[in-house]
């Protein structure tokens, strides 16, 4: 079913001073030190925060074995005292566990999920199996200098309040230049390149009647992206697309002037993939990998106006 179907999206109750909310680590293992200062930004908004029982294990690159990890999601997901699920990390290892998530209690009882980058295969299962709203914002983990004071109350507030999220173009970003005039509405769905990529025939819910939000983080250069794009393409996966929204691209600047690249920079990937859908893109916003990054509800409406330079999306909880 396409994303504008008559499934109607489960959206948890706002958070309130006194709720419990635990912290999970889905994909690779996180510092003490940084989990602690996310315990202590949670409690000062008046939250009772908890760590999963696995959180601080390790096994490979990941936070533990892939039983364990999954055990502490829906360890999470049953338990009716917790309201919402922070993802302590991203990294590798989340796509290994999400066959594996009790979506049924999910739909019993609704918890935001929190996170971004990895936990993109977190959102995109979410929402495939039991069209839950998520959060694609930071882990409550970070320094100052990666997720300041404003970057923390925009989590808060898309938790604890119902304000719907708008967010402006940048015309410092990278994808600023990338544009197809006009405006768009429909269900915002995507977050990182990769996990979206990863998902394709494995789980990737149906993308019509969506705005795609994209954002992504350099590994091997241009020709990543090239890959991904492509490959959603001659899948199906962009067919019936409303509008994409383009976050942050970071690392590429090194590329852009390269002569033995012909020139061309991440704007020109992007523009030449994505033109041809033929759809509203809005480019320019600062979401992803940055820092200081905001907090967007996905699963949940969302209008996109290139004139006006806006992505404004409604909230994921009630």
């Amino acid at each position: 079913m396409d994303s504008s179907g008559t499934l109607p999206t489960l959206r948890a109750p706002r958070l309130r001073p006194g709720d419990r909310v635990r912290i999970v680590a889905p994909a690779c293992p996180p510092g003490r030190e940084h989990v602690a200062r996310g315990v202590e930004e949670l409690t000062a908004w008046g939250l009772r925060a908890e760590v999963g029982e696995h959180v601080f294990d390790q096994w490979g690159y990941m936070a533990g074995r892939d039983e364990d990890r999954v055990a502490d999601l829906n360890s999470a997901f049953r338990d009716p005292g917790v309201r919402a699920v922070f993802a302590a990390m991203g990294g590798k290892g989340t796509y290994r566990i999400v066959d594996d998530l009790d979506t049924n209690a999910l739909r019993r009882d609704p918890k935001p999920v929190i996170g971004f980058s990895d936990i993109t295969h977190l959102h995109l299962a979410l929402w495939a199996r039991c069209r839950l709203a998520c959060l694609h914002g930071p882990f409550p983990n970070a320094s100052d200098a990666w997720c300041g004071p404003g970057s923390a109350d925009a989590v808060r507030r898309a938790l604890m309040t119902t304000d719907p999220v708008t967010l402006h173009r940048d015309a410092g970003q990278a994808t600023a230049a990338v544009t197809v005039e006009g405006t768009a509405t429909g269900v915002l769905l995507g977050g990182n390149l990769s996990a979206i990529r990863t998902e394709t025939g494995a789980g990737l819910p149906s993308l019509k009647g969506a705005i795609l939000f994209l954002e992504h983080q350099r590994g091997t250069g241009l020709g990543e992206v090239d890959r991904a794009l492509t490959q959603l393409t001659r899948a199906g996966a962009l067919d019936g697309l409303h509008g994409v929204a383009l976050g942050q691209f970071t690392g590429f600047e090194q590329d852009t002037g390269d002569p033995a690249l012909g020139g061309w920079g991440i704007a020109d990937i992007l523009r030449d993939r994505l033109t041809r859908l033929g759809v509203p893109v809005l480019g320019g916003l600062p979401a992803g990998h940055g820092a200081h990054p905001p907090t967007i509800p996905l699963g949940t409406r969302a209008t996109i106006d290139t004139a006006e330079g806006t992505l404004t999306v409604e909230p994921a909880v009630v």
